[in-house]
């Protein structure tokens, strides 16, 4: 991959964990943005509460200008609700690169607060040394409440299952053998493969150019804010997002976004193959890992 680029100066906020864990502003992780979030409105009494790709998250209530996006939601081995997003949007030695049974970092919806956590932080890979999180296993699980309702429908896009690649190249992270759903997609001038990812600048789409080390370069956009956010691999023949269909597109989970790179395309994504390899690698090593066996919920 090529080298990073930081976009903004890096700077910290007040730390949560008992001033362990805290937060780095870093280029499409967690932004300060100059407008304010959507007021906070309780979801009501009885009320269900939903989670769906796209969603904003913070993870202090007093700072809705400091969030990430959910970048996929589902069920793990041991049917418990799952999120994923963004590693480097938090740090912490202490914490990282291990489960966190503990119910110490609470995740919120940044435009529901009010409603209350909808989980808890449970893993994060530590940056070891770089600003826009590990090479290729920058990503966070969260443990979604049991009440909570999941959605694979998200503010533009459906997904519809997790990527498979059949004869794709092995993640760095797999053990060997590496299932389909551990493959990626091909970049070379004759592969055709396009993500379509969604963020605050709606919904776009790209070929995918790179993806040397699972990590993958495409036209598609981003911005501070997104990181963590939904890609789907766009399925040939079906529908591009458009004004006809409502910016709307379906397809398998493809990955989450990281960063914005020196380079032509400057946008980058963690295949979703490098997270769910190490997911079952770690498992294999410590079984009960959250996020293990993780599949994008059915529910519509």
């Amino acid at each position: 991959m090529r080298q990073i680029r930081r976009v903004r100066q890096a700077r910290r906020i007040p730390v949560l964990l008992a001033g362990v864990l805290g937060f780095l502003l870093v280029l499409t992780g967690i932004t300060a943005s100059t407008s304010t979030a959507a007021a906070a409105t309780a979801s009501g009494a009885g009320a269900e509460k939903r989670v769906f790709n796209g969603m904003q998250i913070i993870f202090q209530p007093d700072m809705p200008n400091a969030f990430c996006t959910i970048g996929a939601v589902g069920t793990d081995a041991y049917e418990r609700k799952i999120a994923i997003s963004a590693g480097h949007c938090v740090n912490g030695k202490e914490y990282a690169d291990r489960d966190i049974p503990e119910n110490i970092q609470p995740v919120y919806d940044r435009n529901d607060t009010a409603s209350g956590p909808i989980g808890h932080l449970r893993y994060f890979k530590d940056p070891e040394g770089s600003m826009v999180g590990h090479a290729t296993k920058d990503y966070m699980i969260i443990e979604l409440e049991p009440t909570v309702v999941l959605s694979s429908q998200g503010p533009h896009l459906k997904q519809t299952g997790v990527l498979e690649v059949p004869g794709g190249q092995p993640s760095p992270n797999s053990l060997s053998p590496a299932p389909n759903s551990e493959r990626l997609l091909g970049a070379a001038l004759f592969n055709n493969n396009e993500l379509v990812v969604s963020g605050q600048l709606g919904v776009n789409y790209g070929r995918v150019t790179n993806a040397a080390q699972g990590i993958y370069q495409s036209w598609a956009p981003h911005k501070g804010g997104d990181s963590g956010g939904p890609a789907i691999w766009h399925v040939p023949g079906s529908a591009y997002p458009s004004a006809a269909n409502g910016f709307q597109a379906a397809g398998p989970w493809a990955g989450i976004t990281k960063a914005i790179a020196l380079g032509v395309p400057p946008y980058v994504y963690t295949s979703s193959a490098n997270i769910l390899a190490d997911l079952r690698a770690r498992n294999a090593a410590h079984p009960g890992v959250y996020g293990a066996g993780f599949q994008v919920t059915t529910n519509p």
